[in-house]
């Protein structure tokens, strides 16, 4: 076994001692050693119950022969950081997960590893310290929200924030506000609609590194432990069966999960994650390829924020493997893909029967013949621009406007909130990327204020930060290059038109090639926000890729 380096042999007595001073009997150490990646804290609603899916994972573990050994997990409530310095830091945690993890799997050497996670960066941090560390490993996330109810009406997370909208264009009273802030956000889970951390949760179970399950079964259901039960039992029969992350995640398998996505209408951060997590198991994924699959791939659910269904709705519908069941009517998944079952991807899906077609809908009656996410190009994203398509409304699918142009979110916002944003403006705000930023920033407050004007049919938001899963409408988020870089957004002007075809992936602005050459000599970088602390390191090793602002800490 791995952990022979530290319980077998006379070189290793004094590792040994240190168990002895962990209270681990001779038994226990020569048991596979089972760490458990514990993301639990108190300040993140969907990590407040991770405790329980720890405990339960433990007791499967030992149950089928292992010794179970936790250790911990950062994770960042992105709602709780929006809006403030704090959201500079979400994403960059994504890479501290990803790096922490490795070094304690690799310094304890561990058999294998269990890993426990649930909102936004902590999924895909784990997925890619997985992938390198690679030995046998299982997922098992706390599981979404319940859906909040308002007036009758299911709700949640991104009614909140638009209502903060609605209130300041006078379109909701501070009553009703109080009453969406009570309600909203009834129990601990990850928020309750098709967001990133939810997308991830999904899309790991796509990946085969989940059981059924993983991405939908709400966290206070009974039914989320005995998952947590069975995933500390299966972790064994991994180890048994020499079952490595690397086997499963596979191109194949991250072909799988971009379909899946598109038929999800997951959140656009999954065009971020998705390359990363593969290039860390060595597999290159240019998301160009999103749009091809998106052609052939129909989208069948509308989730909130795009709809009105719920992650609630989704689980009681038949979960993951029934969308993925009724996607493969077209042909459209590798079913030969290995995954943690043990099983392929085939073998899981088959008889998993959709359930309620108003939730997921039947691949005769999709919501629409294309994905739910596409890539838009152009001289305004030369490398690329993400918009989540089944969130737009039909008449925003094709705009042309003037650009209203912010070099941060907190001036775009108060221009929206103070009425200078009209109907058919286009709203750019820049200097928010993964360098100049520095940490590429959500930009879920400017699309709820839109929102919440009125104005989500008639404006469009462009930005190289990026959307939150929980922003709609016509918003186009990731641009590469960034401004901070010299890309394009950087050259707009106040009243530049600007032209956006989603159906046609296109991403233009109006301008000559010598206007274009002239701004572009006139340019000069910015100084960075920030000089010292994390985010100071964070933005001089961090590259704007070309595979749309995906982000990559240079090699080690």
């Amino acid at each position: 076994m791995r952990s022979d380096a530290v319980t077998k042999g006379m070189q290793q007595a004094p590792h040994r001692s240190l168990f002895n001073a962990l209270g681990l009997t001779k038994e226990e150490m020569e048991r596979p050693l089972i760490g458990i990646v514990s993301s639990y804290n108190e300040i993140v609603p969907g990590h407040m119950n991770l405790d329980k899916i720890v405990n339960a994972v433990k007791m499967g573990v030992a149950m089928a022969g292992g010794t179970p050994l936790v250790f911990p997990a950062i994770a960042v409530c992105d709602g709780i950081a929006m809006g403030h310095i704090g959201m500079k830091y979400s994403l960059v945690t994504r890479d501290l997960i990803a790096d922490s993890t490795e070094a304690m799997a690799m310094a304890h050497q561990f058999d294998a590893l269990v890993m426990v996670p649930n909102c936004d960066k902590n999924v895909p941090g784990l997925l890619m310290a997985a992938a390198r560390v690679n030995i046998p490993t299982i997922f098992v996330s706390g599981g979404p929200m319940l859906a909040g109810k308002v007036n009758g009406c299911k709700t949640s997370l991104s009614s909140m924030f638009e209502a903060v909208g609605a209130y300041s264009a006078g379109n909701m009273t501070l009553e009703e506000v109080e009453q969406y802030e009570n309600k909203a956000c009834p129990t601990c889970g990850s928020c309750s609609g098709m967001y990133t951390a939810n997308s991830m949760n999904c899309l790991t179970e796509v990946l085969g590194m989940g059981l059924k399950g993983n991405g939908t079964i709400p966290a206070v259901y009974s039914e989320r432990i005995k998952l947590a039960k069975h995933a500390g039992m299966q972790i064994m029969e991994l180890v048994r069966k020499d079952i490595k992350p690397r086997d499963i995640l596979t191109k194949k398998a991250f072909l799988n999960a971009l379909t899946m996505d598109m038929a999800l209408g997951c959140s656009t951060n999954s065009m971020l994650h998705l390359p990363a997590i593969a290039h860390e198991a060595g597999v290159e994924l240019n998301v160009d390829i999103a749009n091809e699959i998106s052609e052939k791939t129909p989208n069948l659910c509308h989730l909130a924020p795009a709809g009105h269904t719920y992650m609630e709705d989704l689980n009681e519908a038949g979960g993951i493997y029934a969308v993925m069941n009724e996607i493969n009517k077209k042909g459209l998944l590798y079913t030969e893909c290995l995954t943690v079952t043990g099983k392929t991807v085939g073998e899981n899906i088959e008889g998993c029967v959709n359930l309620d077609p108003d939730t997921i809908r039947t691949i005769d009656d999709p919501y629409s013949e294309t994905g739910g996410i596409a890539v838009l190009k152009g001289n305004l994203a030369l490398e690329g621009s993400v918009v989540k398509r089944s969130a737009v409304d039909p008449e925003m699918m094709k705009h042309e406007g003037p650009a209203r142009v912010f070099d941060c979110e907190e001036d775009a916002i108060k221009a929206i909130k103070g009425g200078k944003i009209i109907s058919g403006d286009v709203v750019v705000i820049r200097y928010e990327g993964p360098k100049g930023g520095p940490g590429m920033r959500e930009m879920l407050n400017p699309t709820s204020a839109i929102m919440g004007m009125g104005l989500g049919s008639s404006v469009a938001l462009i930005t190289d930060g990026r959307f939150s899963g929980a922003s709609r409408g016509a918003a186009i988020g990731h641009v590469a290059p960034e401004a901070a870089v010299g890309g394009n957004i950087a050259l707009v002007e106040e009243g530049d038109i600007i032209q956006i075809d989603i159906m046609a992936n296109t991403l233009n602005f109006v301008i000559s090639e010598d206007e274009l050459e002239k701004r572009r000599a006139k340019w000069q970088p910015r100084k960075p926000k920030v000089t010292s602390g994390y985010l100071a390191r964070y933005a001089s090793m961090v590259t704007s890729s070309s595979r749309g602002a995906i982000l990559e800490i240079p090699a080690k």
